[in-house]
């Protein structure tokens, strides 16, 4: 796919969804069983505005049935389903259009998800992106009869164990996924997307409070913490003002954030997305509480040659004002998050160190916690 897009100064080539693979085997897969011929490619118009021209492969043609395959280009994105795949089989029916997941598609085992749970984990554009090319192809040849679709992908159950889809209640394989169609490299939408699915999820099973952690470290702490809560942990990576925008929209009445000071200490500068790309600013959220500590410079003066937020709380806690410096990363902490929400539901944040194990927790995480419990029992 030749479209591209710049992120920061680097030209990355965008490229389609397993939701755009989906729609246009099928409209190849229709078009053959209809014409009776194959063919090599296929044209597909995304939802996105954006027309792709994608190579058939696989291609097997009988007089009720056609099938054939695409495989998925995610362009320069780390998308993990890069290369692989996507088959359909289309079939004549009396009426309508029927789509369902065979081989390496998951099921929907919960409820929340963008698919009732029992029904193939293809996501509703997708699905409307097959219904509009295979109601296409029957106008085009004239057609009055139904189809019924069939979507597998055959490394699909074991690419999946690599996903969120697990942790989602997605069993057996890979979601077919896509708004727009198009994959653009690094895309934060994509990362938000899944948050706000994961979230639904743990909305549509009844929980009323939302537990966010912020990565692999997050997960292995809270096993220890807190073990009976670590089931319900919607991972929000460094989307924190994200994860904390969609707890409020979905309804939920109380929100608990626990991660490692790495992260987590940037939202002492009010800092919501905490990927290095977008700000750092650890050491100096860590000099300037330490300063209203009443820290003296010479110690605060270190911190700047510090690469991790560890050896600069080994520094930091040389001096008997140490506990009182938390206590200041602790209110300025509790006090964005509450602006980010806006006092609309309640926040609390525990906080972490490799070296430190806890190092605090703000006002309300005890309560929310307690709360969290009994929810879970």
């Amino acid at each position: 796919m030749n479209r591209f897009i710049y992120r920061g100064t680097k030209k990355l080539r965008c490229g389609y969804t397993t939701g755009s693979c989906a729609a246009g085997a099928a409209k190849a897969a229709a078009k053959m069983l209809l014409s009776g011929e194959t063919i090599s490619q296929i044209t597909l118009m995304t939802p996105a505005g954006i027309p792709l021209t994608l190579d058939i492969l696989e291609l097997r043609l009988t007089d009720d049935c056609a099938s054939c395959a695409i495989r998925k280009d995610s362009g320069d994105d780390p998308d993990i389903t890069n290369g692989i795949l996507i088959y359909a089989t289309v079939c004549k029916c009396e009426s309508g259009v029927v789509i369902d997941g065979g081989e390496g598609i998951g099921t929907v085992t919960k409820p929340g998800l963008d698919q009732p749970a029992g029904n193939a984990a293809i996501n509703s554009t997708p699905r409307r992106m097959i219904t509009d090319a295979l109601t296409e192809i029957a106008a085009e040849h004239g057609y009055a009869g139904g189809f019924h679709v069939i979507i597998t992908a055959p490394e699909g159950a074991e690419i999946a164990k690599k996903t969120f889809n697990p942790r989602m209640g997605i069993t057996g394989g890979i979601s077919i996924i896509g708004t727009t169609g198009i994959v653009e490299p690094m895309s934060n939408a994509a990362v938000v997307d899944t948050i706000r699915a994961e979230a639904n999820m743990r909305r549509a099973a009844g929980q009323k409070n939302l537990l966010l952690t912020v990565g692999n470290y997050s997960d292995t702490f809270l096993q220890d913490f807190r073990p009976e809560l670590a089931e319900r942990a919607v991972m929000c990576s460094n989307f924190i003002g994200d994860a904390l925008d969609i707890g409020v929209t979905l309804g939920f009445r109380r929100i608990l954030l626990i991660g490692h000071i790495g992260k987590l200490v940037k939202l002492g500068a009010g800092i919501m997305n905490t990927h290095s790309s977008y700000a750092d600013g650890r050491m100096e959220t860590l000099i300037a509480c330490g300063a209203l500590a009443g820290i003296p410079r010479e110690l605060l003066v270190q911190i700047p040659e510090c690469v991790t937020t560890d050896a600069a709380l080994n520094i930091l806690y040389q001096h008997p004002k140490y506990t009182e410096m938390l206590q200041i990363l602790t209110e300025r902490i509790a006090y964005y998050l509450s602006a980010r929400v806006k006092d609309q539901v309640q926040t609390g944040a525990v906080v972490f160190s490799n070296q430190h194990d806890l190092l605090l927790k703000t006002a309300g995480a005890d309560a929310i916690i307690a709360t969290m419990t009994e929810e879970t029992i």
